[in-house]
């Protein structure tokens, strides 16, 4: 018994000491290349919940580490993850400098996208592609969304000069809210419409660090209209990124745009880093035409846009000041301001975007247990219009008799003219931590949009009452390694909407590691919401009204009022090595099950009231229309599957070989006239659904960086196909009626003209640079070589030769 209380008394003598036996494990973090120091770098040890990031002069410090031996994994955005054994024996252990080497491989990419935490690409469950900071450097263009064009499975459309958009996976249109943008994780889109900011972006190409493009569903993690898909652009840390940039660049349709970058570090709290651009063109030469009733038999004649205004601006601006709390924590407070003139595609023509105006202020607190922001959006324009409809009104005004003055004057009304001046509101609160092989993510969002038209295309008397809206989200999500090898994935969101209600959104995956690559197995809902526009618009004297609220009509019977369109996503894919440090792949495929969409407009009938509202009351054009209306609404169910695959081979660690393939396809119960015949023409065809997306594209580049010559030269195919927007259609000849009139290519399609499909081109593009020292380099690019006259895009011109060259100054830092 004496023996047995004196091993007992031993053993909690040896677990007491080793309860007090914690060690630290240091080191600091910098790049391998530069030596500057990596701020907000990750250091972990494996299967332990200990770690850290790194402070303003790349260090950190992880504490309360018991003996034993370890794996320190570091790991930091557009960098290789870099792996150490570490053995820790009663003392602390200082690693010294660790150097990350840039991430040349697509396999050594660290994301932060997919889990809203920093993670090796082929350990994330999603799909996910991205644009670094070396091929930003090397594009030679003021826009960054060129480089979209190379990735598999998205459908990349230019239009126009300036003009370049994505969808993802089916149901495009010309005014699609189904892909979320997300700067520095603040939402970056309308306020009225819900669309991406696109060209009205206050941010330069300079300044991104990475950009992450999600395909499929992330709601889950991000909210509402991460439905198709989200692009989350990543700028850089003034910290690690010290010094100023200047960059000037020329090209055809008389092109021109000069930018600059400067951060600095101030002492080793603050630092701050500012940037501005200034870029102007003109469009490609095209004149879209407007159909205007001016016969007695009342055919329609074609007239060219009136008032048409070629010329592009854009002003932009971004300032941002970093504070250290702690050597764990920063305080982060940035502003950006746009002011943008351009042409922009509608689906019933074209605007004239005149002088744009997009503000953001931004408050973040950022730790390695908690994330925090604030941060006011406004967007403001008086001068914004409709140029169909102006042009409408200029014709309707001559042939009552009115001068040219009076005419030009009157252009104006009638729902030509855009006002805005919205407001929105955005709060997030988060906490993540790691607890043994547990890596946990809560948190909460939310939102106050104020929409205000001035009377101009919202029911908002006459900019009186504005549209304000509140919603509230909470989201989690846990990630558990049960081995080195398996991982699962389980994440939720619920979001509260005042208007249309409580949704529920789950995500689960699975992430099995084999070698140098992981299998992963996903499960995704998503949720595109009604935008304030679709809710509460008020278009052409209240012939197009919101629906928010549901219609009464004549015969008594009820149009609900419009909700959420669901999608569920089934995806399973493979990302790795298939030859160590040579051969890469990415390949998914994918089952969506979509239903309830949301439609564009259509006519729902004669209303007595919408919601309690007589429609005298509601529809300022009431002794016009009596009562007509078209609004939104919900409907249908369509399977859609697909698979792409994404290949690089580096022939050696200077060049390598990109091809990719994206093959997209539906099905959809022909039977259900209930659900699925929108049009209500007693059958279920392709005028119902409007997949708008090509079945079949690919792309393949080579690409050369070598220590002073770089280049690369990359070709696109993409397979023609069908594509209708509202009053907009780009299709083939057959045997259909779309907004009755029968489909005809090069012909005129009741409100425009057909020019015939879109896709179905083979286009190359060239670039070529050359670092003259460590201070200047020069490129150059042309896009569309062989200047092919193809369309990408509805109520936009045709894609011509576009060439620019940029010289770029990168000045170093001062030290101290």
């Amino acid at each position: 018994m004496k023996k047995t209380y004196t091993i007992l008394i031993a053993s909690l003598f040896f677990l007491c000491f080793e309860s007090f036996a914690q060690n630290v494990v240091s080191g600091k973090v910098i790049d391998a290349k530069s030596g500057e120091a990596l701020i907000g770098a990750s250091a972990i040890l494996s299967g332990t919940s200990k770690g850290a990031t790194t402070n303003v002069d790349g260090s950190f410090e992880i504490s309360g580490v018991a003996d034993g031996s370890y794996i320190i994994k570091v790991s930091f955005v557009g960098y290789e993850e870099l792996s150490r054994s570490v053995n820790v024996s009663g003392a602390d252990v200082d690693l010294g400098s660790i150097g990350l080497a840039e991430s040349i491989f697509s396999f050594d990419q660290v994301v932060i996208s997919g889990s809203r935490q920093p993670e090796k690409i082929t350990q994330t469950p999603a799909t996910i592609e991205i644009i670094s900071s070396k091929s930003l450097d090397e594009l030679p263009s003021f826009n960054p969304g060129e480089l979209l064009s190379r990735m598999k499975g998205v459908d990349y459309l230019r239009a126009g000069v300036v003009g370049t958009g994505i969808n993802i996976r089916g149901f495009n249109s010309n005014f699609n809210s189904k892909n979320l943008q997300v700067n520095d994780g603040r939402f970056s889109t309308l306020i009225a419409t819900g669309l991406p900011m696109g060209p009205l972006t206050t941010q330069i190409k300079e300044d991104i660090e990475q950009v992450e493009v999600i395909l499929g569903p992330n709601a889950a993690l991000y909210g509402p209209n991460a439905h198709n898909g989200l692009v989350h652009t990543i700028t850089k840390d003034p910290r690690s990124s010290a010094g100023t940039t200047v960059a000037l660049g020329v090209g055809n349709q008389s092109m021109l745009s000069a930018r600059v970058r400067h951060a600095q570090v101030l002492n080793d709290k603050l630092s701050f880093k500012v940037s501005g651009e200034y870029t102007k063109a003109e469009e490609f030469e095209f004149m879209d035409s407007v159909y205007i009733d001016r016969n007695a038999d009342g055919v329609k004649e074609g007239y060219e846009e009136y008032k048409l205004d070629n010329d592009i601006e854009f002003l932009r601006a971004e300032a941002a000041l970093y504070y250290s709390v702690t050597d764990n924590s920063d305080l982060i407070f940035s502003w950006g301001g746009s002011n943008s003139t351009y042409l922009s595609p509608t689906n019933v023509g074209r605007n004239q975007i005149k002088d744009w105006k997009m503000n953001y202020f931004h408050l973040r607190y950022v730790s390695d247990k908690f994330f925090a922001q604030v941060y006011n959006t406004t967007s403001s324009t008086e001068d914004t219009y409709a140029i169909d409809q102006r042009t409408k009104n200029y014709y309707a005004a001559i042939d009552g008799g009115a001068t040219e003055a009076e005419a030009e004057k009157s252009s104006l009304g009638n729902g030509a003219t855009f006002a805005d001046d919205s407001k929105r509101w955005n709060a997030e609160v988060q906490y993540h931590d790691t607890f043994g092989k547990a890596k946990v993510v809560v948190g909460s969002q939310w939102q106050r949009d104020n929409a205000n038209s001035n009377g101009t295309y919202l029911l908002d008397n006459g900019g009186k009452d504005p549209i304000i809206i509140n919603q509230i989200g909470v989201y989690g999500q846990l990630d558990y390694q049960f081995t080195e090898a398996f991982k699962a994935v389980a994440a939720f969101r619920g979001d509260n909407h005042e208007v249309y209600g409580f949704n529920f959104i789950p995500k689960a995956g699975l992430v099995y590691s084999a070698g140098n690559g992981a299998f992963r197995l996903t499960y995704g809902k998503g949720i595109a919401t009604p935008t304030i526009l679709n809710m509460y618009g008020d278009l052409f004297a209240g012939l197009i009204l919101g629906n928010a609220e549901g219609f009464t009509l004549t015969d008594g019977s009820k149009v609900d009022k419009q909700t959420v369109e669901k999608i569920q996503t089934f995806e399973i894919g493979y990302k790795g090595e298939l030859v160590p440090q040579r051969f890469f792949l990415d390949a998914n495929a994918y089952y969506n099950i979509s239903e309830d969409f949301l439609s564009p407009a259509t006519v729902v009938g004669v209303a007595t009231h919408r919601g309690d509202t007589p429609m005298s009351e509601v529809q300022s054009g009431y002794g016009a229309y009596g009562g007509l209306v078209a609004s939104y609404v919900n409907f249908g169910r369509v399977d859609t599957y697909g698979f792409d695959i994404g290949t690089n081979v580096y022939l050696n660690d200077k060049i390598n070989w990109t091809f990719n393939y994206s093959y997209f396809d539906y099905s959809v119960d022909e039977d259900d006239l209930e659900n699925n015949d929108f049009n209500k023409d007693g059958v279920v065809n392709k005028l119902d659904i409007l997949v708008n997306a090509p079945k079949h594209k690919f792309g393949t580049g080579l690409y050369f960086r070598g220590d002073k010559l770089f280049g690369n030269v990359y070709m696109r195919w993409v397979q023609e196909y069908d594509y209708f927007s509202s009053y907009q259609i780009a299709a083939k000849t057959q045997d259909l009626n779309w907004r009755g009139t029968p489909i005809r290519e090069n012909a005129r399609s009741t409100d425009t003209w057909n020019y015939g499909p879109l896709g179905g081109f083979v286009n190359v593009d060239l670039g070529l640079g050359y670092k003259i020292n460590d201070i200047f380099q020069v490129a150059g690019q042309v896009t569309n070589l062989f200047d092919s006259e193809f369309r990408e895009f509805t109520a936009a011109p045709f894609t011509g030769r576009l060439y620019s060259i940029e010289v770029k100054a990168k000045l170093p830092a001062v030290k101290k």
